[in-house]
């Protein structure tokens, strides 16, 4: 007796009243639950229909590998070679433990040094202080006081009257020969894009498939955790991580060495971005600054501007396709336009509507649309010759957290508390939502790679799509785990050619993902 269904000899038999014939219980059982009807003959078919079958008990024969000292001995060898990769990847799993530990041994004996260092000059200072106390009359003593409270005084008033006055200033605005320059940079990005192909050295959907970690990077502070942002420039294969402990982290992959760290904001980082192929790094912040970065040949980078326009967090920045300019967005609902090369604030937009900020910000591949995500769950696409709003999308619970174009400058994707939706431009709507997480895990970042055939997304884990179009379906090809413990990750970013996957998290680690046997060193 075999079953209709598997052809094999069945452990629980049943048989169908309406046609006899046989059939393994487990397997009919869940074809009438799902179709209700025979799988052979096609007919209506319930379980009541099915009478079970009283057999003796059903031993199966042995496997031809079983059946010969060749086969149970090709089995054995089988088994012992499993037993060997495993026992290999937990080494490779303990070699790592043991590099982070001492990674951070060296930063704690690093900081004990740093501490007693600072302890020694805090009281060599404490004693010029006292003589000097010594030797001057007393009411000289308070004369100097009384001067120096005075100046202090003066130089903050001013620097609050610098905060204070950003909304006021007079911007001299988009000139026209900028909006020539924007203009034509326009003209021959769209022209390039019709002939745009596919790049053959980028990596195939089998090999993403088969993406895992590869190494992990503790960049970051661990007594304030967290990476916020990411990005990276492809031509030197450098990341950049922005962070909760108000730094920002230049690390260099290939090597697994940092590079440079970059401290000077008050508050976390929130967002970072390279100027591509050129020596200029942003950084934006919630202590409501924007930093301008230059690089120097040893890897070092020099802070050259310091931009104090907005009165509130600023949360996006974002550079536009010439290079020469960019864009920040911030809480206090205005989007300001700066020349690169100057720092200068060419022109400040504020949203007459009623919004709390904006949350997010991209430009479009072609640089004349600027699209903008606010905290009321509104994205808002943006004439940058004229600063007019000409699109506004809604749908979205929650703050918009990130906003990103495809290569091919049709769609748009946007993540929120809720879900990711895609948007065409060239109609305006909706045409697909993913629903990736319960309502209590919010979607915290969305990026297409740099040729528009994939698109990541991280919340509670990692999830990278094979783009579609707005009537085929969007494939979720691979679904990375988020190894901090944290059940967030923030941010991710593809590699170049995605060639690897770029994850931040509330830990303090940057991690890279991609196919075993490409690792970069694991420890920076």
């Amino acid at each position: 007796m075999h079953c209709s269904v598997s052809g094999e000899v069945p452990e629980e038999p049943v048989v169908s009243k309406k046609s006899g014939l046989l059939y393994e219980k487990r397997l009919i059982e869940r074809h009438i639950s799902e179709y209700g009807k025979c799988p052979i003959t096609g007919e209506p078919l319930t379980m009541d229909d099915v009478v079970p079958v009283e057999t003796g008990k059903i031993v199966k024969p042995r496997t031809v590998q079983t059946a010969s000292i060749p086969g149970m001995l090709g089995m054995f060898q089988n088994e012992w070679d499993g037993l060997m990769l495993s026992n290999f990847a937990l080494e490779q799993q303990l070699h790592t433990a043991r590099q982070e530990l001492s990674h951070a041994l060296y930063q704690h004996d690093a900081a004990c040094r740093v501490i007693a260092r600072l302890k020694k000059e805090r009281d060599e200072a404490r004693s010029l202080l006292t003589q000097a106390e010594r030797q001057i009359p007393m009411f000289s003593s308070e004369a100097v006081i009384a001067n120096s409270s005075v100046l202090s005084n003066g130089k903050r008033a001013a620097e609050d009257d610098d905060m204070a006055q950003p909304g006021k200033r007079v911007r001299p605005g988009i000139s026209a020969s900028i909006i020539t320059e924007l203009t034509d940079c326009n003209a021959a990005l769209s022209q390039q894009r019709k002939k745009r192909q596919i790049p053959p050295t980028l990596a195939p959907i089998d090999a993403l498939e088969r993406y895992t970690q590869l190494s992990s990077h503790p960049l970051h502070r661990t007594s304030k955790p967290g990476i916020l942002s990411i990005d990276i420039q492809y031509s030197k294969d450098i990341i950049a991580t922005g962070g909760v402990d108000a730094t920002a982290v230049i690390f260099d992959r290939p090597s697994g060495q940092i590079v440079s760290a970059l401290s000077g904001h008050s508050k976390r980082v929130t967002s970072v971005k390279f100027v591509a192929e050129g020596e200029f790094f942003l950084t934006g912040s919630a202590d409501k600054t924007v930093r301008v970065w230059k690089g120097s040949e040893d890897g070092k980078y020099d802070c050259r501007h310091i931009l104090k326009d907005h009165t509130a967090e600023v949360q996006a920045v974002t550079v536009h396709a010439t290079n020469n300019f960019f864009v920040t967005a911030s809480l206090d609902n205005t989007w300001c336009f700066y020349d690169l090369s100057s720092g200068l604030c060419l022109t400040q937009v504020a949203d007459t509507s009623k919004t709390d900020g904006y949350t997010s910000a991209a430009f479009h591949p072609d640089g004349l649309i600027l699209g903008t995500g606010t905290s009321e769950a509104v994205v808002k696409i943006w004439d940058v010759k004229s600063q007019a709003n000409v699109a506004k999308f809604e749908g979205h619970v929650g703050p918009v957290t990130a906003i990103s174009f495809s290569e091919n400058g049709y769609f748009l994707a946007t993540a929120a508390h809720d879900s990711v939706k895609l948007w065409d431009l060239r109609k305006l709507k909706n045409f697909r939502t993913l629903n990736l997480y319960d309502s209590d895990t919010p979607t915290n970042s969305v990026e297409f790679d740099h040729s528009g055939s994939y698109i990541g997304i991280s919340g509670s884990d990692i999830r990278v799509y094979q783009v579609g179009s707005v009537k085929a379906d969007w494939n979720c090809i691979k679904t990375l785990p988020d190894l901090s413990g944290t059940g967030r990750a923030t941010c991710v970013k593809f590699g170049p050619e995605s060639n690897y996957i770029a994850v931040g998290s509330m830990d303090h680690n940057l991690r890279i993902f991609g196919l075993p046997g490409e690792e970069a060193p694991l420890e920076s």
